[in-house]
């Protein structure tokens, strides 16, 4: 956009305004310099001050009607309208007067770029004429237009003093927009804050004054809480009571899962090496074990070895040891126990897994590897069968320790469980925990729970076995807070992980719906999400604990006799223990089948929606 025709472009140099011109009317004549070449030289005789006055005033009129004047904003009359018919905006801004001079400001805007132009206009120091200088600040062919307009108006100046300098263009925001500067008035703090009715100057308060500001400002805890909202309602609501159903409805379902594999290991196991056996004998021809039948095989060896050498142990030596004993005090003693055990249930699920792989390759392998894959199920057969006799050690000694609390007099079943239970949220409470972290968690949660049945009935039988007097209520109320114990500490640990790490309780209905299916023997997505539990070295704590007791009240007849009643007693425990297999079992089964159908419904419904 060309800012003036071609026909105007002779000057931008004005040698004097019609405002100007007026005004300087009334004004003495500025002396030449010495060097002007118009001056009269020594020895001239010098008109007189009247005639020079009236040659003054005729060339200047002479000048004006000359010279065209060149109109005061040319980019604002460009800018009404630009080349495609937009209209436009044309500001202009009057920044005040600096030597003698005034600076104007003008901005065009159109066609979506910005030109802004700073006109400068002073005076020179004869009063000759004024200097008008622009700076462009702003985009597109505009600004080019204007900037090589100004080049070409300085390049023709010539006989006057120099411009003065540019001023500094103003910060543009984006090429568009131009930022002002806030002025002086603006920044003044203290009238800012005198003006903020929500500010007052603690100084000027008296004691009555603040306090009964204090009184009437609404919430006094203002300063330091929040105004809540539903999303933290929800999380209240679900911290106090949705979580805490549904982390022990989970716990107690991977209790039942633990015990039923539990009775699975001293019923189902023992029923199929015994059919096993029965038909070799009858068949008399050797065949090739398959997979599960080495698996039977292998877990009952290590349930004999580990019964056989548990009975070696005398127990009531070990109970002396861990109580007389004064260095380490028995809470302390039992957490010590407490953390191998768990890093023995962590290592013992891998040394099984690797044992039954090694089964499945023995049963599937060739003639030709058949040696290998026997000296590795060998192998693996003696390290699960040498962990699992340690592991069982490890819960015995465990067991008699929470015996000892329990039957001593001095309080010390209390501070066992206040020691064991705090240590336990704090080294999980305060931590980062994924998702899959909490779900196994929840898990060993569960197998633990079983373990302190498992030493509970360890207590029973010592009971039975070596108290004296009323025992039974006494026993009733330990194990009662034991239990009540153990599961609120549970609850509270699992509620406080969750809001920490923003786990929604429809989290813990998905580790109950994993743990159903594979209850029911479904294939999940991960193999992480099922529950690990080897049952071995419980079971042979139980099986040491409760032979004593069988022991005990068997009579004293001849051999044969004796051996019915212990064919007898085996029989009634049997058949005890497979009705509460079966029972046990076919709860798991039609509870996890109700809830997967749920699950689904519910995601149907969900996903329908």
């Amino acid at each position: 956009m060309a800012l003036r025709s071609s026909g105007n472009r002779k000057l931008s140099f004005e040698i004097l305004s019609k405002t100007r011109s007026l005004e300087e009317d009334d004004r003495s004549l500025l002396y030449r310099s010495t060097s002007d070449p118009t001056g009269l030289q020594s020895g001239v005789a010098k008109p007189s001050r009247n005639s020079r006055k009236k040659k003054k005033q005729k060339k200047r009129k002479e000048a004006i009607d000359d010279f065209p004047v060149i109109p005061e904003d040319p980019v604002a009359e460009q800018c009404g309208n630009d080349s495609s018919g937009t209209v436009v905006e044309s500001t202009s801004e009057n920044y005040g007067i600096r030597d003698n001079g005034n600076v104007n400001k003008i901005s065009c805007v159109g066609s979506g770029s910005v030109v802004v132009v700073e006109e400068s206009v002073c005076q020179n120091v004869c009063g000759f004429g004024e200097l008008r200088q622009r700076n462009v600040i702003g985009g597109g062919e505009e600004m080019a237009a204007v900037a090589s307009r100004a080049e070409e108006d300085r390049a023709e100046m010539n006989g006057s003093k120099e411009p003065l300098p540019p001023a500094q263009p103003e910060p543009v925001v984006n090429g568009n927009v131009a930022n002002k500067l806030d002025t002086a008035e603006s920044l003044d703090w203290k009238r800012l804050m005198s003006e903020d009715p929500n500010y007052l100057y603690a100084v000027h308060k008296s004691p009555a004054k603040y306090f009964l500001d204090e009184m009437y400002s609404g919430n006094s805890l203002r300063r330091t809480t929040t105004l809540g909202s539903e999303k933290e309602r929800e999380r209240v609501y679900d911290t106090i009571f949705r979580l805490p159903w549904r982390c022990e409805v989970l716990i107690d379902v991977g209790f039942f899962v633990c015990f039923d594999a539990f009775l699975s290991l001293l019923t189902i196991m023992p029923t199929r090496i015994l059919i096993k056996l029965w038909r070799f004998l009858t068949a008399r021809q050797f065949k090739r074990l398959s997979a599960a039948e080495l698996c039977d095989f292998g877990c009952f060896l290590v349930l004999a070895c580990g019964v056989i050498l548990l009975g070696q142990t005398d127990i009531s030596l070990i109970y002396h040891m861990i109580r007389g004993q004064g260095t380490i005090k028995l809470y302390m003693v039992y957490n010590v126990l407490e953390i191998i055990d768990k890093l023995c249930q962590s290592f013992g699920g891998d040394v099984f897994e690797t044992l039954f792989n090694s089964a499945e390759g023995l049963a599937t392998c060739s003639q030709e590897n058949m040696r290998f894959w026997i000296r590795r199920f060998v192998s693996d057969q003696a390290l699960a069968m040498a962990f699992s006799i340690l592991h069982s050690f490890i819960l015995l000694a465990q067991a008699i320790t929470l015996s000892t609390c329990i039957v001593a007099h001095n309080n010390a079943l209390f501070a066992l469980l206040v020691s064991n239970n705090f240590a336990e949220i704090k080294s999980n409470v305060f931590k980062r925990f994924s998702k899959d972290n909490i779900h196994n968690l929840a898990y060993a949660d569960s197998v633990e729970r079983f373990h302190i049945s498992a030493f509970l009935l360890f207590v029973l039988a010592q009971n039975i076995l070596e108290a004296q007097g009323p025992w039974f209520e006494s026993f009733l109320f330990n194990a009662f807070v034991v239990f009540f114990c153990e599961m609120l500490i549970d609850i509270i640990k699992h509620s406080f992980l969750a809001k920490f790490n923003g786990i929604k309780p429809i989290e813990y209905s998905e580790f109950l719906e994993d743990l159903c299916k594979q209850t029911l023997n479904m294939q999940t997505e991960d193999s992480k999400k099922n529950l690990t539990f080897v049952p071995l070295a419980p079971a042979c704590v139980v099986i040491r604990v409760l032979t004593p007791v069988y022991a005990a009240h068997l009579p004293y007849s001849p051999l044969l006799w004796r051996l019915f009643w212990i064919l007898f007693l085996i029989s009634v425990t049997y058949v005890m223990l497979t009705s509460l297999k079966v029972m046990i079992g076919m709860g798991l089964q039609k509870h996890a089948t109700w809830y997967v159908n749920r699950c689904r419904k519910r995601k149907h419904h969900l996903h329908f929606d």
